[in-house]
């Protein structure tokens, strides 16, 4: 007898489907958080927004619209009663978080000696120690139930020491290392945490290189494919990472930066 064909569709929707999970995504309210809420979305998840502010509507209004659902969750990653409010609030409007994508973080650009020891809190603060807080606080239930996808996103920076950034390349390399601190622990109970290091990417954070002619076609030409990154060039990779696809991929950082390390 032979043996039905499998449609390719349903094949590649158990593969990279997200269908019945709940995501949630730090600093969706623009730029990448946007772009990978959106794609989780439309991947099957419901997607709980977080931001510091109540400016979260275009991206839930862009779900929406793609035809998938999401919740806004206004809330503090500074601490962790802050932290644990967020998580909670997603929990109890959404229910058991399974994919969390770490994308929150924050910028300064200056001369080493210029930097303050505040400038170096702000930034280490939230890209690197509300990291592992909201790590710890979600990925909890996740060991519990024995399964799980946790994204950091972190930068080529996590490889580099950039120009004028000490605290952000610093908070950068660190997340590499507890990516894999952590997907060493919790690998064996179900919980795949992994990362993401997007390039150069056209945000608001590209704005002051980009306005730079001179450093900016330094940038520019060093990327074998000629162009600046795309928010959504970072839809395929975080799809990836949350779904059953990656369920044998532990610890590692996706580099998405159209081959800038290559070079």
């Amino acid at each position: 007898m032979t043996a039905p064909k499998a449609e390719p569709g349903a094949y590649l929707s158990a593969l990279f489907g997200l269908a019945g999970s709940v995501a949630l995504v730090t600093g969706a309210s623009r730029g990448l958080g946007a772009a990978m809420s959106l794609a989780l979305a439309r991947a099957g998840a419901h997607v709980c927004l977080v931001g510091r502010r109540d400016n979260l509507d275009a991206t839930h209004d862009a779900i929406v619209a793609a035809g998938g659902t999401a919740t806004p969750v206004v809330g503090d990653l500074s601490s962790e009663e802050g932290i644990d409010a967020i998580a909670t609030a997603c929990e109890r409007r959404a229910g058991p978080i399974d994919v969390l994508v770490n994308n929150a973080g924050t910028f300064v650009r200056k001369p080493a000696l210029a930097w303050t020891a505040t400038d170096w809190d702000e930034v280490v603060d939230l890209s690197t120690r509300s990291v592992f807080l909201s790590c710890r606080r979600i990925g909890r239930g996740m060991l519990e139930r024995g399964r799980g996808k946790i994204v950091n996103i972190g930068s080529v920076l996590s490889f580099q020491g950039g120009t004028t950034v000490p605290g952000y390349a610093a908070s950068r390399h660190a997340l590499i290392g507890l990516t894999r601190a952590l997907a060493n622990e919790w690998a064996a109970s179900g919980v795949n945490v992994n990362a993401i290091a997007p390039g150069y990417v056209d945000t608001d954070l590209l704005d002051g290189l980009k306005s730079d002619p001179r450093r900016s076609a330094e940038l520019l030409g060093r990327v074998p494919a000629g162009r600046w990154g795309r928010p959504d060039d970072l839809a395929g990779a975080v799809v990836y990472l949350a779904s059953p696809a990656s369920d044998f991929v532990h610890g590692a950082t996706l580099v998405v930066d159209g081959g800038w390390l290559s070079r």
